[in-house]
């Protein structure tokens, strides 16, 4: 009797999907370091939870731009606390085979689609919120998966 094996190879191959300029005047998409608030990467301590998306360093009422090509997926409420009200905006966004979110961010319009590079809204006034924090755009992926590799 001969025995067959088959050996099956699962290889990973990455789609290279890389974020263009997010935030106007942070064309690396510079990540928040750390500040009396926290840190920004993904993973980083929020006391008793971890931090499930990754912040770009972006200046209350600069402009945020699409990544790469989008669709819009409608308005997200991001907190529950009207004392954050200020900052309690953001958009749902498909593209590229990736379902994600941004926190902090009014966004021009909730539904179509927009090119890579091109205007999606309008960062949020987050020291009115969190006086001293490296304000920010939150980039959460919709599984809660890790975005790091597609930003850096």
């Amino acid at each position: 009797m001969r025995q067959v094996i088959v050996l099956l190879v699962v290889l990973c191959v990455c789609d290279g999907v890389k974020f263009g300029q997010l935030c106007q005047g942070n064309p690396s998409n510079r990540r928040r370091t750390s500040d009396r608030y926290g840190q920004g990467h993904y993973g980083a301590s929020r006391g008793g939870r971890l931090h499930k998306g990754v912040d770009i360093e972006c200046s209350d009422g600069s402009v945020v731009y699409a990544p790469f090509d989008v669709t819009l997926h409608g308005k997200l409420t991001v907190y529950t606390d009207r004392s954050k009200a200020a900052i309690n905006e953001g958009i749902n966004l498909r593209g590229e085979g990736h379902c994600f979110k941004l926190f902090y961010v009014r966004p021009d319009k909730t539904t179509g689609s927009v090119r890579k590079g091109e205007r999606i809204g309008t960062m949020l006034p987050m020291q009115s919120v969190y006086p001293g924090i490296t304000s920010h755009v939150h980039v959460q992926m919709c599984d809660k998966s890790d975005p790091t590799a597609m930003i850096f």
